[in-house]
């Protein structure tokens, strides 16, 4: 077996390893959880290395999930030092993911430094976004420095949308109409409004924390509260980790974060467990409803991510909630960002090959 594409997908807490074969199937694959004060080389170098040296003759391509990629990289970038230093600048705006990103792609051109390495962006997909839905309603000066929404989680989505579209011809109809929700819940959450393949909302904006409720971020607040934070003495460090870490579920909760461990407490009839599944719900049923009006109407709702596609509580309530939709279909996704990476890369780097 030759020409696989190793993928590396590391999350602020999560690790997602695998090498996939010309087709986006995963010929092996795993996950592996981070503990805290673990450094990403140190798990990459106890758990990688050994996999990397095995396969190292049939890798073609190394390609890496960025969740950020600004105003200007909007497609699969072949991975060059400037393009390393543009990565940097945009920390700020995703805190938890681009560090670990940067270091895992740190650490492959160290041990695998004669192969191309390629960055795919979760903001790409959303660079459809008409400019009534990407603007936000400040002054001119700020939005020329590229103050407006991104969206996230587009590796994802875009996989969902290509997807779902097989499967709508499958069903002889027309995958340029097809009006399609897909609901990325999991950790982070986020919805995206996708018409005929085209991104034209989504729920997360020029952070990933904007929009729906998350397992520790507190999604969409009133920018009033943000103010009296700091009028009440809170730093931007200090609100950073509020919102980034303490937040969502579990700030709700009191306890966890973790959705099934929420669920479990909620039989008990824990205060917190309930309010976290009271609030998390409506939020989601809210933005579904503006998702629907973007779209002005529903053929599919596609659930995926860890919570889209395990927890059955959860699209039963969302059936029962939904049918003033009229008709539409529930479809679960398995999450795939992994598979959809490598043919994003092989695609792009064809492409390029093809015009030298």
């Amino acid at each position: 077996m030759t020409g696989l594409v190793l993928v590396i997908n590391l999350g602020s807490s999560s690790f997602k390893v695998s090498l996939v074969d010309s087709t986006g199937a995963k010929v092996w694959c795993c996950n592996r959880k981070r503990s805290t004060g673990e450094s990403v080389s140190t798990v990459l170098n106890q758990w990688l290395t050994p996999v990397v040296e095995r396969h190292r003759h049939q890798i073609q391509l190394i390609g890496h999930r960025v969740v950020h990629g600004g105003e200007d990289l909007t497609s699969p970038t072949l991975i060059t030092p400037q393009l390393e230093h543009a990565l940097q600048m945009l920390i700020p705006l995703a805190p938890l993911h681009q560090p670990p990103a940067l270091a895992g792609l740190a650490w492959t051109q160290r041990l695998v430094p004669d192969c191309p390495q390629w960055a795919c962006f979760d903001t790409a997909f959303h660079r459809t976004l008409p400019t009534a839905a990407s603007t936000y309603a400040i002054p001119q000066k700020l939005r020329d420095k590229g103050l407006h929404r991104y969206g996230f989680h587009g590796i994802n989505h875009q996989y969902v949308s290509e997807y779902v579209a097989d499967y709508w011809r499958t069903k002889g109809r027309d995958p340029s109409q097809l009006r399609l929700i897909s609901a990325h819940l999991g950790g982070g959450a986020s919805l995206a409004a996708v018409k005929g393949g085209n991104c034209i909302d989504t729920t997360m904006g020029f952070t990933p924390l904007e929009g729906l409720v998350m397992q520790t971020r507190s999604g969409t607040i009133d920018p009033g509260l943000i103010l009296e934070l700091i009028r009440q003495g809170y730093d931007a460090t200090e609100l950073s980790h509020l919102l980034q870490n303490e937040s969502g579920l579990k700030g709700l909760s009191g306890l966890s974060g973790e959705m099934r461990e929420i669920r479990g407490l909620a039989l008990e009839a824990h205060p917190g467990a309930l309010l976290a599944l009271a609030v998390f719900r409506h939020r989601l049923l809210q933005q579904l409803g503006a998702m629907a009006a973007s779209l002005q109407g529903v053929d599919v709702l596609a659930l995926t991510g860890g919570i889209g596609e395990h927890d059955e509580a959860l699209r039963i309530e969302l059936h029962e909630s939904l049918n003033w939709w009229g008709a539409f279909e529930t479809v679960v996704v398995p999450a795939d960002e992994e598979g959809m990476i490598a043919r994003l890369c092989l695609r792009h780097q064809f492409s390029l090959t093809a015009t030298d």
